[in-house]
């Protein structure tokens, strides 16, 4: 579990990695992969305020897979797992 709680409308992502060997059998180096767009979320902030006052519910939930934005958020390394923090609007989707 995360030790990051998110403010506001920001979610916390953790990054899932696609696998590191394509079919011919050849092992991609870290420096050649592109940041996966697919992440797991896993923990939200209070909402955003409305006008007046109140937080309004987050599109998302713990757990849900969702698609990002490849360059979007402010990527944390917490231990050796690599977590993005975003604004929920930079979430592109729900992957079903």
């Amino acid at each position: 579990m995360s030790q990051i709680k998110p403010l506001g409308n920001r979610v916390l992502l953790k990054r899932i990695e696609e696998d590191e060997q394509i079919k011919g059998g050849i092992i991609i180096p870290d420096s050649a992969k592109e940041k996966p767009q697919e992440a797991e979320v896993v923990a939200l902030g209070n909402g955003k305020k409305g006008d007046d006052g109140s937080a309004h519910e987050f599109s998302v939930a713990i757990g849900d897979r969702v698609l990002t934005s490849k360059y979007g958020g402010t990527e944390v390394k917490l231990g050796d797992v690599d977590y993005i923090l975003v604004d929920e609007d930079d979430i592109l989707g729900i992957v079903a």
